[in-house]
């Protein structure tokens, strides 16, 4: 590992001790709306008592659905959803947490709907949901966005009429040593897996180029585990989750499980949005939108199996993004359809959620992020 990346790491690792440490800090949320109004808000959050301020408007940005924080938060990478798709840099102000636009460019393909960062801190990737491509961006010394280092426009279509008519490529994310990246595609029932080099921001179809999903699911998001050994593929028209192993050295998936994500008996319609693997390891956390409800699963650390640990009501309709603050003690979630955002305390030795306070009004609220305050 170079130098600059170390010393990234141990900044990134000074910023989260000095959160878990710190009882308050910045949280950021985006809208899936356009037009005066919406755009960026900012609360804050108290990591003692799990109370969250009631947000205030900071600027106006058309729909930054989903996005992401630098590993030393001084900037802010958002997508920018509806077409043409795009992708914008921000500068955070570390004491204000106030954002100034540093640039805005086009992805290549309409409605981009997810974005990351490689962990060299040199390349910032979107998917292009409605554009069914993927892409890769080099970053400037400033943070801004550059010049295109990659490329890839998937093809064909699934067995759902209404929602696989073409490629929906719906995530891209990277393995935890930056030499690989995979894409679940919502259309094609494929998760494919590319070589990614972190020198040039190149990506190249790996082979083999994918791994196949039962016709139908709709693959969505996708998540390494901490021990970086299994991969868990939240699928939302099926509704289920699916666990790999993942062999880090030839870039291999292998299908273990496939375990849905609501009860038996239920029979209404359902759509599943996002997962996330608590740092601990040992649970995993998806969302239901028609249930309105959280799947908590116990993932057995021999195995990578998951378990059923509990359904929770998700506070609101149509629960979007979520994500664990800093200490990893509460979960925090968008409720679209209900404009608002829900705490809850997670308890680090059962996975179970319990709903703490009220929910706090968002407008059209999608994700959330937060920043420590300094």
């Amino acid at each position: 590992m170079s130098l600059p990346r170390l010393l990234r790491h141990a900044m990134l690792a000074l910023l989260l001790t000095q959160a878990m440490a710190a009882a308050e800090m910045f949280v950021y949320f985006g809208s899936h709306s356009a037009g005066p109004g919406a755009g960026f808000s900012l609360a804050r959050f108290d990591t003692d008592t799990g109370s969250l301020s009631r947000p205030e408007f900071l600027l106006e940005a058309r729909e930054p659905a989903f996005f992401v924080l630098s590993a030393e938060g001084a900037r802010l990478y958002t997508c920018n959803s509806g077409t043409p798709g795009g992708l914008s840099a921000y500068a955070v102000d570390p004491h204000t947490g106030h954002l100034t636009l540093l640039n805005r460019v086009l992805a290549g393909g309409g409605d981009t709907s997810f974005i990351s960062l490689d962990r060299s801190g040199r390349h910032v990737l979107v998917a292009n949901y409605d554009g069914g491509s993927v892409a890769v961006f080099a970053l400037r010394p400033d943070g801004s966005i550059g010049d295109w280092t990659a490329f890839d426009q998937h093809r064909g279509q699934g067995v759902n009429p209404v929602r696989q008519t073409h490629a929906y490529a719906h995530a891209i994310v990277l393995d935890p040593a930056n030499q690989f990246a995979l894409v679940p595609d919502l259309g094609l029932d494929k998760l494919f897996i590319y070589r990614f080099d972190e020198g040039t921001g190149s990506l190249a179809p790996h082979v083999p180029s994918y791994v196949p999903i039962a016709p139908g699911s709709g693959p969505r998001h996708v998540r390494f585990h901490p021990n970086g050994h299994w991969v868990y593929l939240i699928n939302e028209i099926a509704c289920t989750v699916e666990a790999f192993n993942w062999d880090a050295r030839a870039g291999t998936l292998s299908p273990f499980q496939t375990i849905s994500t609501l009860p038996a008996d239920f029979k209404g319609a359902n759509a599943c949005a996002e997962l996330e693997i608590h740092p601990n390891g040992r649970f995993l956390y998806g969302t239901n939108r028609g249930h309105d409800s959280v799947a908590v699963f116990a993932i057995d650390q021999v195995t990578g199996m998951l378990t059923p640990v509990e359904l929770h009501p998700c506070g609101g309709r149509t629960p979007r993004n979520f994500a664990f603050d800093p200490t990893a003690r509460w979960i925090l979630l968008t409720n679209q359809d209900s404009g608002n955002a829900v705490v809850f305390r997670v308890d680090a030795t059962s996975g179970r959620l319990t709903q703490t306070g009220d929910p706090v009004a968002v407008p059209a609220p999608f994700c959330e992020r937060f920043l420590p305050i300094h």
